[in-house]
């Protein structure tokens, strides 16, 4: 079912809620520049196997609202925050994918893991997502400029040539299609502040901060947020396991579809 939360005057957020009669829940965060329905093969299979998955669109995404300002770290976990105490979750799963995962390594350290018992990264933009002088990985600010750019001078094409980069392996046309509309359904004005935030947000500090156990999901052949990203999570988060998916790209959750699934729910109990 699908229904919305109040998170601060005037911004709503959507939640697809599925099986909700089960105590062992999900919460998952999509990534930039998509929205909750990229985890449909999720949603699929593990409330088969007795999980309740909850998605939401991030605002300025899918089916939220669309303000013009709130797309720090900060305020994206903050709406995680409300969104778990107006459900009135407990013992939780928190799973993020790419932009998805930095927000919620910010909700671990910023709200000291509320509610939240175990931690799922999939291919998360972090410890940054942009090269510094101290850390040679990831993107480059330049890189970034030209998708924030794009964003705004011709954001179908942006997004067309992002998702090209998105999987390691053959797609359909109708899929390719499928997802590239996810990410038109988003705001511009949020596509181009999200990248902002990749941009500039880090989140060295952050990772010492989680306390819970967290499996890290990264492809190797991911062109977004490179395999070492994952294996510098890794070394930084206590109680963590980095679970390689050999013949994935940033899409691992559809690249190795079974494997996802299987691995997450072991991860989970």
């Amino acid at each position: 079912m699908g229904y919305y939360v109040k998170v601060e005057k005037g911004v709503n957020i959507y939640v697809e809620d599925v099986n909700p009669t089960s105590t062992k829940t999900i919460l998952f965060i999509h990534g930039w520049p998509a929205n909750h329905q990229m985890f449909e093969y999720q949603f699929d299979h593990l409330p088969a196997l007795g999980y309740r998955c909850i998605g939401i669109d991030i605002r300025g995404f899918g089916k939220s609202c669309r303000p013009w300002d709130g797309y720090s770290y900060d305020r994206l976990a903050d709406d995680i925050r409300v969104i778990i105490d107006t459900l009135q979750l407990e013992d939780i799963t928190l799973a993020g994918h790419s932009m998805g995962g930095a927000i919620s390594i910010r909700y671990m350290a910023r709200h000291g893991g509320h509610k939240v018992s175990k931690l799922a990264l999939f291919g998360a933009a972090a410890p940054i997502f942009t090269q510094r002088p101290n850390f040679p990985y990831g993107k480059t600010i330049e890189e970034v400029n030209t998708l924030i750019d794009a964003t705004y001078t011709d954001r179908p094409k942006m997004v067309s040539d992002f998702g090209d980069t998105f999987f390691a392996r053959y797609l359909t046309k109708s899929f390719q299609e499928w997802f590239q509309g996810l990410g038109l359904v988003a705001s511009g004005n949020a596509t181009a502040k999200c990248l902002v935030s990749l941009r500039d947000e880090d989140l060295r500090n952050d990772l010492p901060r989680i306390q819970v156990p967290t499996a890290i999901f990264h492809g190797r052949q991911d062109k977004v947020c490179p395999f070492v990203l994952g294996e510098l999570m890794h070394a930084s988060i206590k109680n963590s396991i980095l679970i390689p998916f050999d013949y994935s790209g940033h899409g691992l959750f559809y690249c190795e579809l079974d494997k996802f699934n299987q691995e997450l729910a072991a991860f989970i109990g």
